[in-house]
């Protein structure tokens, strides 16, 4: 319990109030609670408390939200396959706005003795930089200078030497509007995440090159930013359906399809009859919408397979050398044609 007492120590509150605040239970007042993390920020990222002189079998993982189903499905995925090697599991959900942040609840994690982390989209895949260039590494370098062990699944990054699992999302924007395309669409919007978030930007790349690759109009006025969230699609798309209107649009996220669906729906357009639309991750919602949705899948149980074997690779002192550094492995996607895709009528066609 050395990194909670120390914790304690300068805060000056027994262990039993820091326990209670890192695991967000009540009795503690916002005085006491604020005092507690602000020493935890305060304090260098060595791992502690038994992990730091002990094997302890647990392990991190970081999602960036829970309301977007996808995430649930990556934690479950993790969860399982870390049980099947003999770890126990710490879930955490560092979504926006929440009282802790990702680096709140790394320290968390340390002080609590975890082997290693997985993070899920991490924040540097939000960090606003022109594409094909890196971010500045921030405190995951630290981490790294520190002997953390972590791995990353869909958060590459060419600034750090983390080991990464990812899906390749230029290739899925590719896919996806090809898709539509040799369907015979010309007018394909994209409706996209924040413009700061890597996989968006990725996206539209592929789906930039699609369209190039026809001669068909590809410029800014085409993509429109929102939110990874239903109400974000259906707030994207409806500024796309008052100006350029398109006959289909492909989506950052399943989640964001189904609120285009459902703007499409409040407005009287059919689907896929006067608008097709494309989704990405096929959360287990998509088969059953209505029309069912046509998507790019993620091999989310195999992603998170290698991701959890990788890190357990780095953790066991006897397989470490059998790790190489620079890890990547990326996975495809795969277009799963469901109902929410057909051919455009003749008349929407470009002249």
């Amino acid at each position: 319990m050395s990194g909670l007492s120390e914790i304690a120590r300068a805060a000056g509150v027994s262990i039993s109030t820091v326990s209670r605040v890192l695991n967000r239970r009540a009795g503690v007042n916002e005085e006491t609670r604020q005092r507690v993390l602000s020493v935890l920020a305060e304090m260098p990222y060595t791992p502690r408390g038994l992990g730091a002189l002990q094997r302890t079998g647990v392990i991190g993982l970081l999602v960036p939200e829970l309301s977007n189903p996808v995430f649930p499905a990556f934690a479950e995925a993790l969860e399982t396959r870390a049980a099947r090697l003999g770890y126990s599991s710490l879930l955490c959900n560092t979504r926006s706005g929440a009282p802790m942040g990702e680096e709140e609840y790394v320290r968390m994690l340390l002080a609590r003795g975890v082997e290693g982390m997985v993070f899920v989209s991490p924040e540097i895949t939000n960090v606003e930089v022109p594409l094909g260039q890196a971010p500045r590494p921030s405190y995951y370098a630290k981490l790294l200078a520190d002997g953390v062990h972590m791995v990353f699944l869909n958060g590459a990054t060419p600034a750090l030497d983390v080991p990464d699992v990812t899906v390749d999302e230029q290739l899925a924007g590719y896919m996806a509007t090809r898709h539509l395309i040799e369907l015979g669409h010309q007018r394909i919007g994209f409706v996209s995440g924040p413009a700061r978030s890597l996989p968006s930007r990725l996206k539209r790349a592929g789906w930039a090159a699609a369209l190039e690759e026809d001669h068909l109009p590809a410029g800014s006025e085409y993509v429109s930013h929102a939110p990874f969230s239903a109400e974000g699609g259906g707030q994207a798309v409806a500024r796309l359906l008052d100006t350029v209107s398109p006959t289909a649009v492909i989506c950052s996220s399943d989640h964001m399809a189904l609120g285009v669906m459902r703007e499409a729906h409040q407005r009287g357009i059919s689907i896929p009859e006067e608008l097709s639309v494309v989704g990405f991750d096929d959360i287990p919602l998509a088969a059953y919408s209505s029309p069912a949705l046509t998507t790019l899948a993620q091999p989310i149980e195999e992603m998170a397979a290698a991701a959890i074997d990788e890190l357990v690779l780095r953790l066991d002192p006897d397989r470490r050398r059998q790790s190489t550094d620079n890890y990547t492995r990326v996975f495809r996607p795969r277009l799963v044609v469901r109902e929410s895709s057909a051919p455009p009528k003749r008349d929407d066609r470009l002249p």
